[in-house]
């Protein structure tokens, strides 16, 4: 007998199937109230030795996201040297920030200091703290879609001048810069799909040992 009913599970499916990183935003606010709902979704995630390393700061004031965008800027610049003709081409047409529009901006680290969990699971694996990080974002990322929000995750930036912008700890690690608003589209194709960057596979290849 299934713990979840037929239909929970393909409503679930189709949230997975419309989670897509959104980079174009609408510039409407987005309730406090309803973010934070979102965001206590982390508190619902597993993490190694339960040690719940993420921290979350919300980038709010006008120098702090002109920073961060600059940073974007900067290092997509740097990002475009690596790629040539065609492909370059292709890359400069993308957008692949949505730091412009997007009403709220949530730089989201891993604590690689903690003490809390007394270091289960992660003195043989300390990478598994930032793993459960990344879990925690996926969840909150379900939840904001299953509430209409969409979330784009920037991974073009200068970690380093980030975390000198931020005034973060050194024990800290950036994990994610994610955008959160409402997107201008819906769609379950990713944008990089469609404007030919890359095709998704159509199988999960599994090997066997």
């Amino acid at each position: 007998m299934d713990l979840f009913p037929k239909a929970f599970q393909s409503d679930l499916a189709n949230l997975m199937r419309w989670r897509r990183d959104v980079r174009r935003f609408r510039t409407d606010p987005v309730d406090r109230a309803l973010l934070q709902d979102c965001l206590d979704t982390f508190l619902l995630a597993p993490s190694v030795g339960l040690s719940e390393p993420w921290r979350v700061i919300r980038v709010d004031s006008a120098a702090a996201r002109t920073a961060a965008h600059n940073n974007f800027q900067n290092a997509n610049q740097d990002a475009l040297q690596g790629y040539s003709g065609e492909k370059a081409a292709l890359y400069t047409g993308l957008k692949l920030s949505g730091m412009q529009d997007a009403p709220v901006h949530l730089a989201v680290y891993c604590d690689e200091a903690t003490d809390k969990g007394s270091g289960l699971g992660a003195k043989t694996m300390p990478e598994m703290r930032r793993y459960s990080v990344v879990g925690a974002i996926n969840l909150f990322w379900l939840a904001a879609r299953a509430r209409g929000l969409g979330v784009g995750w920037v991974s073009i930036l200068d970690e380093a001048q980030l975390a000198q912008d931020l005034t973060v700890s050194a024990d800290w690690r950036l994990v994610a810069y994610l955008c959160v608003g409402w997107p201008q589209t819906s769609d379950t194709t990713p944008e990089l799909e469609t404007l030919g960057w890359d095709t998704r596979r159509g199988h999960l290849p599994i090997e066997t040992r």
